[in-house]
Parts: structure tokens; C-alpha cells; sequence
């Protein structure tokens, strides 16, 4: 195989790929090598470890939301154009992601096992559901927000696993429209 240059960023994107569509302990490190066409001992020039890509596979999915689909709760629109848009770029990322919500299939298979990745895993979930609470809380009171916001994640969550078995985004698509109605 012919040795290439690769960034870390380049190898976080296959690993997370890589996570999603063949699970965290079914992907090795040549897997991952091989998907960026490196051999697997390159890849140890930006990491450790195959824990060390997954925890920062994690931390890349949690700012990649942080910057795009949380911020939207700062912005000075109204509480529905609000909705409308962090239920929108959450459909765009999660329709063309192949293999579902990375930190929802390693919370069931990883985080059990690893406390690092349990714990960025549940802030995620906390800063998602926080970022949507805040937003109907503009129109609801706290724990109709907080009880909405709740079920809108549990709900997604298990509308990609049913997307991801059935091929069909129209249940999925559902939820977000559920939530949209709320305000």
C-alpha cells in the first residue's frame, strides 16, 4: 500500500464512520488505516490507541453539534423559527449520516465499559437536550420544556435506529414536526 499523507482531522472522519456502520469493537486499527489508505502504523503517529480516536471521535461529534445545532438557541430569532432550524440541521446531519448518532450507538456499546466515554457521551445528551429546552422555555413553562426536550431526543434517538433498520426517513421526520408543533 502506498504510504499517504494524512490528517488527524481525515482519520477522526473515517473512524467515525467506520464507529457508526461496523461498531467500535468490530473496527480495528487497520481498519481504520486502510479507509484512509495509510498502513495501521501510521496512524500511530496521531494517536495512541484506537480509545484514544474514539474518545476524540466523540469530542469532534460534540463540538461538530456545539458550533452548528446548539448555537441556534443564541440566536435573536423567534422561539419557532428557532425550532424550525435546529430541527432542520439536525435532519440535514442525521439524513446523510450513514450508521445513525454516533454517541447514541457507543452509548450502548461503549459506555458501560468506559467511563470517558460515558461521560462525554452523557454531556452531549445534556448539552442537546439543554439547547432545546431553552428554546421552548421561551413558550413553556420549565418543566413542559423540560419534559418536551426530553422526550424529542429519546424520540430521535430511536427514530435513527428505526431509519437505520427500515431505509424509511418518514417516521424519523415525524419527531422533529411533533416538536415543532409544541410552540
Amino acid at each position: 500500500m502506498a504510504i499517504k499523507k494524512t490528517s488527524k482531522e481525515e482519520i477522526l472522519l473515517e473512524a467515525i464512520k467506520l464507529f457508526k456502520t461496523k461498531g467500535y469493537y468490530n473496527t480495528s486499527m487497520a481498519d481504520i488505516g486502510k479507509a484512509c489508505g495509510l498502513i495501521k502504523g501510521s496512524i500511530y503517529h496521531h494517536f495512541k490507541n484506537k480509545e484514544e480516536i474514539g474518545l476524540e471521535a466523540l469530542k469532534y461529534i460534540d463540538e461538530f453539534f456545539e458550533k452548528n445545532i446548539f448555537i441556534i438557541k443564541d440566536e435573536n430569532i423567534t422561539t419557532k423559527e428557532k425550532l424550525e432550524k435546529i430541527v432542520t440541521k439536525t435532519d440535514e446531519y442525521f439524513l446523510k449520516s450513514e450508521g445513525g448518532c454516533l454517541l447514541g450507538n457507543l452509548a450502548s456499546e461503549v459506555s458501560r465499559q468506559n467511563s470517558e466515554f460515558k461521560t462525554i457521551i452523557t454531556l452531549y445528551f445534556k448539552k442537546w437536550q439543554d439547547s432545546i429546552y431553552q428554546i421552548l422555555n421561551e413558550k413553556l413553562d420549565k418543566d413542559k420544556a423540560n419534559f418536551f426536550s426530553y422526550e424529542y431526543i429519546c424520540a430521535l434517538q430511536g427514530a435513527i435506529i428505526m431509519m437505520n433498520l427500515t431505509d424509511n426517513t418518514s417516521s424519523y421526520l415525524e419527531i422533529g414536526k411533533k416538536l415543532k408543533e409544541k410552540v
